[in-house]
């Protein structure tokens, strides 16, 4: 039994280490920034998954004058361990100086 372990730790350690959360994040990122035509604001939250990840990203949909105008939307980006997007959609869009835009997940 023991040259199992040995063997099983041996083939463990040929493997990649596992995506991590700010791997999965700049992966996000990258195919984002691919699929829409919009810059990119920063990375608003990580979670782990069954698959991958799941990365919410803020993105400046439109820009107004004043700034505090702009129109503003919450992407979701799902990421799986070999780094290849899975599903991307817009959760939210708001203006920029709203000071309430719901929680995660409402929409």
């Amino acid at each position: 039994m023991a040259r199992e372990t040995i063997s099983d730790d041996a083939q463990a350690s040929d493997e990649q280490p596992p995506l991590t959360a700010a791997q999965a994040a700049g992966v996000a990122v990258e195919c984002l920034a691919e699929l829409t035509s919009h810059p990119l604001q920063g990375v608003t939250s990580v979670e782990p998954t069954d698959d991958g990840w799941l990365v919410e990203i803020e993105v400046l949909e439109d820009r107004r004058i004043p700034s505090s105008a702009d129109i503003m939307a919450l992407y979701q980006v799902e990421i799986d361990f070999d780094e290849n997007l899975l599903a991307y959609r817009r959760t939210k869009r708001y203006i920029r100086g709203s000071t309430d835009i719901g929680s995660r997940g409402q929409r």
